[in-house]
């Protein structure tokens, strides 16, 4: 578990893990960073009262270096990624060691199932938990088992992780995206698994949540420097979507101030915009609260606005060009229950 400023949730979340019914020793261990809150204090009272938590400490607060401390400090065969903010489902371990076991997959996750209080929180896990919001990936929206390019969190053998180096430090953001690719490129399998949910507390004020997708989108381009040919239509929609209202803009204004008629009409491409993220709100707000649905319109928006602005201004400096893993992988008959 990488925990920095969780004084508002980590009580809850190592209480779901430690009450997970799995028929084998578990440990939990906690990769704290320098916070800003009462954080520290929390986590060593947690360690004080159980003696399955251990606490290590992460100087760099940066979450890659948090998960390969706690991976190299770890002492059993299953890694299970949980976060300072996410709260496993009742058999959500003994379920995920039974999917390692049946599929021969390296890593397997489920749904990110987001909720919030009613209003902006509220809004913002609608957002994540349809289309109008993340797209359609099944971690976010939901659907039938089976291979996919990536999970939320995830759930590891603990040789492929040893085989494939870890995390990467070199990406403080999306290191799970681009951790997956590579299992992939070597031959390995992540698979999802609606069995699984964790539920996932999203940020809580608009300030927040702008600065956690800009800088996403920001390292989801250096993954794509990185590992060329993996970004879709997907991950193209928002810096189209910046560009698209970005130039309809300027050209409308200079039709108004120019007294130029025609170029009026590069307003409208900011315009249908805006008109479809509000019919999108309005489908996918039923049954919010009323300060749930005015805030779902201006969540979803800045979640794509500064997501593509993130990734169009990423500097080259982000991510590298890496050598591909080794082609071969063999499917061990199953991890042990630990």
């Amino acid at each position: 578990m990488p925990v920095l400023n969780e004084e508002r949730h980590l009580r809850t979340a190592v209480s779901q893990v430690l009450a997970q019914e799995y028929p084998g020793p578990l440990e939990l261990v906690m990769a704290v960073g320098p916070s800003k809150d009462r954080t520290q204090e929390i986590a060593e009272e947690i360690v004080a009262g159980d003696s399955r938590v251990r606490l290590i400490p992460n100087p760099s607060g940066i979450t890659p270096s948090a998960l390969n401390a706690a991976i190299r400090a770890a002492r059993y065969d299953v890694i299970v990624r949980v976060d300072g903010h996410g709260i496993l489902s009742p058999g959500y371990i003994r379920r995920a060691v039974e999917v390692l076991a049946e599929t021969g997959a390296d890593n397997v996750g489920g749904v990110m199932a987001a909720e919030g209080d009613p209003g902006f929180e509220e809004a913002a896990a609608r957002a994540y938990s349809t289309p109008l919001g993340l797209g359609g990936g099944r971690f976010h929206v939901g659907g039938q088992a089976g291979p996919v390019d990536s999970v939320y969190l995830g759930v590891f053998r603990r040789q492929t992780l040893d085989r494939l180096g870890g995390f990467d430090d070199e990406f403080e953001r999306a290191q799970d995206w681009e951790l997956n690719h590579r299992i992939r490129q070597a031959g390995g399998t992540v698979w999802f698994t609606p069995d699984l949910r964790v539920t996932y507390r999203p940020r809580s004020n608009l300030r927040a949540l702008i600065r956690q997708f800009y800088l996403t989108g920001k390292w989801r381009r250096g993954i794509g420097r990185s590992h060329p040919g993996t970004f879709n239509v997907r991950y193209l929609a928002p810096p189209l979507a910046v560009l698209g209202c970005a130039v309809g803009l300027v050209v409308g204004l200079v039709g108004a101030f120019a007294g130029l008629p025609w170029l009026l009409l590069g307003f409208v491409i900011p315009v249908v915009y805006a008109l479809g993220v509000i019919a999108g709100s309005i489908l996918f707000g039923r049954g919010m609260s009323l300060a749930g649905r005015l805030w779902l319109p201006v969540v979803a928006a800045t979640m794509h606005m500064t997501w593509g602005a993130g990734f169009l201004v990423s500097p080259r400096s982000l991510g590298r060009r890496t050598p591909n893993p080794p082609s071969t992988h063999s499917t061990p008959s199953g991890p042990s229950p630990r």
